[in-house]
């Protein structure tokens, strides 16, 4: 199994209580941090907006941050979980990501999907679409970003994007163009957008559900003649580790009172919860044998969440000792 991890950006209240001139010192030295550990990659959020409440705390823009991480980092490789087509004409996104990939050295991958967060859209004027509108979105972007990167041009007469002989040079560093993570688990059309496109897919849910979308994955690829066993399926964790199961509680317990007077108890209930429920939540020893399971049913990279991170590397420390050698 590959690794990734997520690098606090203040989305999801995670750099709450440090001063905001603090902020990008703090998250280029956990950039270089995990560029030195055994990670592959290093991952941020595209969104505006705090989540689960919009509010006054900052969420720092994620293509800044891969231009700036890929400057001040050598060897991780860096991506988005995930763009949100919706933000960024695709043309524009596929010539900003072409530069930043050569600031990096050839190492920028492209996370990429339709868009859920309705109160950032209407907030920052791009209306809101219906799905099956978004999905359209995604499929000619991604076209356009496919184009772009392998022939150097697009061109394309969309009903959303409309592309006359745009012109992408330099192409990426990566031969091929920028390896596409296709995010979301729509069965009918994300799925499909994977199958013809994608070298990575990125959906959550139980083990079931991982099982159900991975048979659809390898139906659209049989369909399209792809070798389904060309993408690598991955899926995002959020991840709390202790030493004993009560560490790992006296942790999330901590976080939960972080979050609380920003998130209100209704949702810092589910905050809890969900890391309650996670796969990668516990002992070293308990996370593993779950991932372990995941990997049997064909998971190969896992990306993971740590909400203490900004704060305390404790737990991250665990995981790179005990975890990932258990894996990797």
């Amino acid at each position: 199994m590959r690794f990734g991890t997520f690098l606090p950006q203040g989305w999801r209240f995670d750099l709450v209580g440090i001063d905001p001139a603090d902020h990008w010192p703090t998250m280029r030295a956990l950039a270089e941090r995990v560029d030195a550990g055994p990670w592959e990659s290093l991952w941020v959020y595209d969104h505006f907006h705090t989540t689960p409440v919009p509010s006054e705390e900052a969420t720092h823009e994620a293509w800044t941050l891969m231009a700036a991480f890929a400057a001040s980092t050598r060897r991780i490789r860096l991506g988005q979980m995930c763009t949100c087509m919706g933000y960024r004409n695709p043309t524009y996104l596929a010539k900003v990501a072409a530069t930043v990939d050569h600031v990096s050295g050839g190492r920028l991958e492209m996370g990429i999907g339709g868009g859920w967060y309705e109160h950032e859209w209407r907030a920052y004027g791009y209306g809101f679409p219906e799905v099956p509108e978004r999905l359209r979105m995604l499929r000619e972007g991604v076209e356009i970003m496919h184009q772009a990167w392998t022939t150097g041009t697009a061109t394309l007469d969309g009903l959303h994007y409309q592309v006359d002989g745009a012109i992408v040079q330099p192409q990426p560093v990566q031969e091929g163009g920028i390896p596409l993570w296709v995010a979301g688990g729509g069965e009918k059309v994300t799925l499909k957008i994977a199958a013809q496109y994608a070298g990575y897919t990125n959906f959550a849910g139980s083990l079931e559900d991982f099982d159900r979308k991975s048979s659809v994955l390898r139906g659209h690829c049989d369909a399209l003649g792809r070798d389904f066993g060309a993408i690598t399926r991955s899926s995002n964790f959020n991840t709390i580790v202790g030493a004993t199961e009560a560490e790992a509680r006296d942790r999330l317990a901590a976080v939960k009172a972080r979050l609380l007077p920003f998130v209100g108890q209704h949702h810092a209930d589910r905050i809890e919860h969900d890391y309650l429920t996670s796969d990668a939540f516990g002992t070293p020893e308990q996370v593993a044998e779950r991932l372990a399971v995941r990997a049997a049913h064909g998971l190969g990279y896992s990306i993971h969440y740590f909400p203490e991170l900004a704060y305390d590397a404790s737990g991250v420390e665990l995981f790179e000792r005990e975890v990932i050698p258990a894996l990797a």
